[in-house]
């Protein structure tokens, strides 16, 4: 199964937090952001406070008292309005904070979970209206946002900065395994020896590298300005992953089409945790028998991945080399004449792929002696 047992109940978990407009709304809020800054005031005067960051149009029939403002946005600002019991009403972009001191009435009939009148308030508001609800709790320093009825808590920079950090070794530690298990698979199309449980291995272990990577993105947003260096780990961690499970898809797919190569990414992007684990599973996504003996099933790469790693080499060129040979192994055994006379390669292009290919093997063997 190729797992990481002390990461696994980790990766089970990697939609939490997920949710595009979720994830914007923690950016909002992230360190370096002025209200961030205004919000971590309030934290540290143990006032408390309701921030409903939203259109005030959008909720105004809920809206009762309270005193017009209309003023620039500042940290400073919001820290002294929330000196006041009532709600906060700040602009979309936060550059205004409209209203404060205000009772908000949502519709009491809405379940609400939480317990607190705060707290219950704010679910209840995010439920019927499109804002952002932010929670600060009076006494024990917790900064919750409701979006659309989901729940986050924002947790202290440390935290966060240890959980990533964490997170990034064990994506360190899937990226490494993935290229080992890509050479092996190059290993295996240069000897012409390829079965599917090998071509598996990889677009398993691509997978859960990109849900980590998600996960890790996702520290990212929270930490704000704290995280600049970690963007850039993650960046230079995830080079080449998506390109190459694309090519990887295209090669060992039933079927070689765009359409066929959207489904195939949508199918495994949706797949549950366990289910990427199972290769069954994935055999059947890929468009075969999912009882084949993964192991004894033969099969011939289209080239796609091979000649994607070939320096300087257009993907329209790559898919009309594809088009002509049908397969990896004719690509290799064919003459420089035949992959010359493709279009847009010629003699000059094809000089280059024959090249760029020969050290491409001679890597990948090189690889295999030295860790032996």
């Amino acid at each position: 199964m190729e797992m990481l047992p002390a990461v696994e109940s980790d990766l089970a978990h990697l939609t939490e937090g997920q949710d595009p407009r979720l994830l914007r709304a923690i950016d909002a809020v992230a360190p370096g952001t002025s209200l961030r800054e205004g919000i971590d005031n309030i934290v540290h005067a143990r006032t408390g406070g309701l921030i409903v960051v939203g259109e005030t149009e959008d909720f105004a029939f809920m809206l009762s008292g309270g005193i017009r403002l209309d003023l620039d946005y500042t940290p400073a600002m919001l820290y002294q309005v929330a000196k006041m019991d009532g709600a906060i009403l700040i602009n979309s972009d936060a550059t205004t904070i409209s209203w404060a001191n205000v009772q908000m009435m949502p519709d009491p009939t809405i379940h609400s979970a939480e317990t607190g009148t705060r707290h219950r308030t704010a679910e209840r508001i995010s439920k019927q209206v499109d804002a952002l609800v932010i929670a600060i709790s009076q006494r024990r320093d917790v900064v919750s946002l409701y979006l659309d009825g989901m729940k986050y808590i924002l947790q202290d920079i440390p935290s966060v900065l240890a959980k990533s950090n964490q997170a990034l070794a064990t994506l360190d530690k899937y990226r490494s395994r993935l290229d080992e298990l890509s050479q092996r698979l190059t290993r295996a199309e240069f000897n012409g020896d390829v079965v599917l449980y090998d071509a598996l291995a990889v677009l398993q272990r691509s997978e859960l590298v990109s849900r980590m990577a998600v996960e890790v993105e996702r520290y990212i947003v929270e930490l704000g300005t704290e995280g600049r260096l970690m963007e850039m780990q993650l960046e230079e961690t995830m080079i080449g992953v998506a390109a190459d499970r694309m090519a990887l898809i295209r090669d060992y797919s039933t079927e070689d089409t765009e359409g066929s190569l959207v489904r195939i990414t949508e199918e495994i992007g949706a797949l549950p945790h366990q289910d990427v684990l199972d290769f069954g599973r994935l055999t059947e996504i890929l468009g075969y028998d999912r009882k084949l003996n993964t192991l004894d099933f033969t099969i011939q790469p289209r080239g796609y991945r091979l000649l994607g790693q070939t320096p300087r080499l257009p993907r329209l060129v790559v898919q009309k080399i594809v088009n002509h040979f049908g397969t990896l192994g004719q690509v290799l055994t064919a003459g420089d004449e035949e992959l010359a006379s493709i279009d847009g390669v010629g003699p000059s292009r094809a000089k280059e792929i024959r090249e760029g290919v020969r050290r491409l093997q001679e890597s990948v063997h090189a690889d295999q002696y030295l860790n032996t």
